[in-house]
């Protein structure tokens, strides 16, 4: 009787270590694939990023997940404040982030931020540390994050970015420049930028080709970030007798600066990168001070435009899912880069990173803001003025509570106006 229970003891533990191993099993190939998103949460170019890596995971979810060789794997999004765009917080918050969500979290890959140029770019060495592939869609304008990645790959070959920086952005905005001019003939130029790397930079970049292109640069202004008073600047522009407003900030009071101007009634056009102009809610919410203000979102896809099937599919999805369209810089590019790490993974079989990395040097991809590919020697994708080419970018004018965009001519729905009270 004793070696019979003996027996069964036995087979019971056999069964319950068949049992346990395979439910591990199991368990480990249904595991999640986590996608780390370290953004600054609290601005416009956190929340609508993180808005559309959520929205995009939940649609390759529902319909099965990510196929990793055999199996459908889903997403799991993990998305952490790194505060860089808050005044005053240093970068070592930004990469104690980072190497939270890598650490505590265990995520597989990397889309977003960080936000602030510095802070990206002192997390480089971390993703190299860890083998993690990362994908910056929203902030980041500098060109030496691509350039660190061409001038030293092995070091830096995990790192991306499917968004423009300020190398591609001033020719962009000449050619904006060159259209004012050409249906306009303004051509006198006041500069107003935000102390921070990519600002000063896009300032003195932008004034350089105004000057080489046979512009009147008038003069600059350099503000920190979370200033609230931009009078005197404005008045300095209308003394020189600025036709056009140069704008490179990325902070929410700019809405301040735009009331000024509007108050004023300066005969003066605003246009650039200017953050708080971006959000389909900033009309009603300035109480239309933002009319003719001319703003560059960057990537197509973040304001109405017909680029795409893609692109209509994604403004009414955003809508259905967040109740307004897609609000500003960082939004398309961040659901697009979900898209592009599934497609990655798909063909590279496996989350392999250095696999994964391969097969986005080898990526084209037909997306919300054109055909997505990467330059295979500095990560940065490739843009086009035409979508069937590149990503392109996209720049509107509020027009009548409205974002018309005008630029660029292969996706415009409008013209670029000028304020009623020049007329006067």
């Amino acid at each position: 009787m004793k070696r019979r229970c003996v027996w069964c003891v036995a087979i019971w533990a056999a069964l319950a270590g068949f049992s346990f191993g395979f439910s591990t099993a199991v368990r480990a190939a249904s595991e999640p694939i986590k996608i780390g998103a370290p953004l600054a949460t609290a601005f416009l170019y956190g929340w609508d990023a993180e808005r559309g890596i959520r929205l995009a995971a939940e649609e390759i979810n529902a319909q099965g997940g990510v196929k990793v060789g055999g199996e459908k794997r889903l997403l799991e999004v993990e998305v952490i404040d790194t505060r860089d765009l808050e005044p005053g917080v240093p970068v070592d918050d930004a990469i104690k982030a980072v190497e939270k969500l890598i650490l505590q979290k265990n995520v597989n890959f990397l889309v977003g931020g960080p936000v602030r140029s510095e802070a990206a770019l002192a997390v480089m060495d971390l993703l190299n540390q860890y083998k993690k592939v990362s994908i910056i869609t929203t902030g980041v304008l500098t060109p030496a994050y691509s350039k660190a990645v061409a001038d030293n790959y092995d070091k830096y070959k995990y790192c991306f970015r499917n968004t423009s920086h300020i190398g591609v952005l001033g020719k962009d905005m000449m050619t904006v420049f060159d259209k004012i001019k050409a249906e306009q003939g303004l051509q006198k130029v006041y500069i107003m930028v935000q102390d921070v790397a990519h600002a000063r930079r896009a300032g003195e970049f932008v004034e350089k080709l105004l000057k080489d292109n046979g512009y009147q640069v008038l003069g600059t202004e350099i503000y920190p970030t979370g200033t609230t008073d931009y009078a005197p600047g404005l008045l300095k522009a209308k003394k020189a007798e600025a036709e056009v407003l140069f704008i490179w900030m990325d902070m929410p009071e700019t809405a301040i600066l735009l009331k000024q101007w509007s108050d004023f009634r300066l005969k003066i056009l605003p246009i650039g990168f200017i953050a708080a102009a971006e959000q389909p809610g900033f009309w009603s919410a300035s109480k239309g001070t933002a009319q003719y203000t001319l703003v560059d979102l960057i990537n197509g896809g973040n304001a109405p435009a017909r680029i795409n099937e893609w692109t209509g599919r994604f403004i009414s999805a955003y809508q259905k899912r967040w109740g307004l369209e897609p609000e500003g810089y960082g939004t398309s590019s961040s659901y697009m880069a979900v898209y592009q790490i599934k497609d990655a993974v798909e063909r590279a079989g496996a989350l392999d990173a250095d696999a994964v990395v391969k097969a986005l040097e080898t990526q084209d991809l037909m997306g919300v803001y054109g055909r997505m590919r990467f330059d295979p020697k500095t990560h940065q994708i490739i843009p086009s003025t035409d979508p069937k080419e590149g990503a392109i970018g996209t720049v509107f004018q509020w027009q009548d509570g409205k974002r018309v965009v005008v630029w660029p001519e292969s996706i415009a729905v409008g013209t670029i106006k000028l304020p009623d009270w020049w007329k006067k």
